[in-house]
């Protein structure tokens, strides 16, 4: 378990759903190499479309870039846990 400011993380790169967070459903305690991030994620209360549906489609097209940034990427997260 790794602790970092009020939340808890089973350990790096383990996302987990933040339900009391007032704007952001997940958070991931990030890590690249040497570089760690808090990185909180997702839009609270909307949810994301595992498929292969026009309107997951659309997401990927529209942050393709931020996606290819890897890991200490918000858009990345969102992408692998909601959509």
């Amino acid at each position: 378990m790794i602790k970092r400011g009020k939340t808890t993380f089973a350990g790096y790169n383990k996302p987990k759903r933040t339900p009391s967070h007032p704007t952001k459903s997940h958070a991931v305690l990030a890590k690249k190499g040497d570089v760690v991030r808090l990185i909180r994620f997702g839009q609270q209360g909307v949810r994301g479309d595992r498929g292969n549906t026009a309107r997951a489609r659309a997401f990927r097209a529209r942050h393709a870039k931020n996606i290819a940034k890897g890991p200490l990427s918000a858009a990345y997260w969102s992408n692998k846990v909601k959509w």
